[in-house]
């Protein structure tokens, strides 16, 4: 079936970068005693699921579990790397930064191979007509964060931090300090223009153990743009920008479950009052709000700790935009996410956590019109209840065209409007972390397809975190070489 296939390719992709993770790993920290029985674990169970499940995964991907000369290849990297850092070896703490310094020439390397490779499988749209789902102001579904960006854009069930007002408010209750603010940065898109940019502040605080106040503002500068008339003439110079204000709210409702909710003002001024087909246009103005839900709880596994949490998120359940007066009105991209974690404590100083996440736009999906009456021929015509629309996006849509003349059914076009994100999360001492994900879209629905690789630092009074990101869909991608910087602080340490 065409949706197991797509989970299919999600679960390889993640399998491979586990196992290439371990393998480096193993080779920088020979001391560690988990990376080399983890990676030897995962090496036949790889070549196992190649050879029985008609696999997805490239044959480079394939070319590299059957080769044991890579350590050949990277040894000289590595030690050229490590080298470099040992000239800053009297200004570090020995043990503790020693595998941090160690780590970091893993995940350089790790993110050089990747980079080289990705581009090596194709994206296609399998026959079928592209059909995705428009939206105006799409810039409040950027992931904003290093963090998430990392981890395949997923977070509505990973662990609670300065950012999950984006994702899922709920998890504010479970923050261990009081308060706390980040500043990310991320520069979008300069694969097409070098001047677009989104910057996102979010910040809590905790007026009682169990409340939480939170807000956030994101701003997204699209860069200059040079206004010309029908004839071509210029009309003067503008930089479109869109911003979005929020205010949260979340509670504890038990020890392990927690609730929340977001308000959020958005304005997208595009065009600067220019006219436009004989009508002055306008800023985009709308107002949304989010939904959230979250629960952890802690395990015993095998002797160790461990924990699991869930998550759903409604977010972006607004009224839509128009920008001129007489025309149609676009909705936001409202969406519903619903997803897990599992952590494991290798040792006091080691833990993983494992992510799985599904998205789902509630937004209608285009039907199919007749060219020549401009009746609806399959599909639902768009409802004017923004309430209506969202439920009606679980069952409109029309079925995806094939260049065969026919088309597949409804229930199997809304399963491909299911985006997935798969992401993991190692962390050690709690004070160095490395991450790496997934996210997956379907050809018809936007083709997005790209790999997530990631650092992050926390000390006593800030964090620093860095995310990249990888095109797979073997196309020249305009999200290729897109990073993003995340810098947070937490107010408990400061003196003011």
């Amino acid at each position: 079936m065409f949706w197991i296939d797509q989970v299919v390719n999600c679960i390889d992709k993640l399998l491979f970068f586990l196992w290439a993770f371990f393998d480096s790993f193993s080779y920088l920290l020979p001391e560690n005693k988990y990376c080399q029985p983890l990676k030897e674990l995962l090496q036949p169970f790889l070549l196992s699921w190649v050879h029985n499940s008609g696999s997805y995964m490239c044959p480079w991907m394939i070319k590299m579990l059957n080769s044991d000369g890579k350590k050949k290849r990277v040894g000289t990297v590595v030690k050229y790397l490590l080298s470099l850092l040992d000239r800053f070896k009297p200004m570090l703490l020995k043990k503790p930064l020693r595998t941090f310094r160690r780590a970091t020439s893993c995940l350089v390397l790790f993110s050089m191979v990747s980079a080289t490779q990705a581009q090596i499988t194709t994206g296609e749209l399998k026959g079928g007509d592209l059909n995705s789902i428009n939206t105006a102001v799409p810039f409040i579904t950027i992931a904003p964060d290093s963090r998430s960006g990392a981890m395949g854009d997923l977070g509505i069930a990973s662990r609670p931090d300065l950012n999950s007002q984006h994702y899922n408010v709920a998890k504010y209750p479970f923050m261990k300090e009081d308060g706390g603010l980040s500043i990310s940065y991320t520069p979008w898109l300069r694969n097409l223009i070098a001047d677009i940019n989104l910057a996102y502040l979010a910040s809590y605080y905790k007026p009682t153990p169990d409340q939480v106040i939170s807000g956030s503002l994101r701003y997204f500068s699209l860069g200059e743009i040079t206004f010309t008339n029908i004839q071509g003439d210029p009309q003067g110079q503008f930089t479109p920008f869109e911003m979005a204000l929020d205010a949260g709210y979340s509670r504890l409702f038990t020890d392990n479950f927690s609730g929340g909710v977001v308000s959020r003002y958005i304005h997208s001024d595009l065009t600067s009052g220019q006219v436009v087909d004989g009508q002055e246009s306008r800023p985009g103005i709308a107002v949304g709000a989010d939904l959230g839900f979250y629960y952890q709880n802690d395990l015993r596994l095998s002797g160790s700790d461990a924990g699991y949490a869930l998550g759903i998120n409604l977010s972006n359940m607004g009224t839509p935009v128009a920008y001129t007066a007489d025309t149609d009105r676009i909705p936001i991209p409202s969406n519903l996410g619903i997803g897990g974690r599992f952590d494991y404590e290798l040792d006091d100083y080691n833990s993983m956590s494992f992510m799985l996440e599904m998205n789902k736009l509630l937004v209608p999906t285009r039907p199919v019109i007749d060219p020549e009456t401009d009746s609806v021929l399959r599909g639902y015509p768009e409802p004017e209840s923004i309430v209506l629309g969202m439920i009606q996006s679980f069952y409109d849509a029309p079925g995806i065209n094939y260049d065969d003349g026919t088309h597949s059914s409804v229930f199997r076009e809304e399963l491909a409007e299911i985006m997935v994100s798969l992401g993991v999360e190692y962390w050690y001492r709690e004070q160095f972390a490395i991450r790496a994900g997934y996210f997956h879209e379907t050809a018809v629905k936007g083709n997005r397809k790209y790999a997530t690789l990631g650092v992050g630092l926390k000390l006593n009074v800030f964090s620093l975190d860095f995310a990249y990101l990888i095109p797979t869909n073997g196309m020249d991608s305009p999200l290729a070489n897109t990073v993003r910087f995340t810098l947070g602080f937490d107010f408990e340490a400061l003196e003011f």
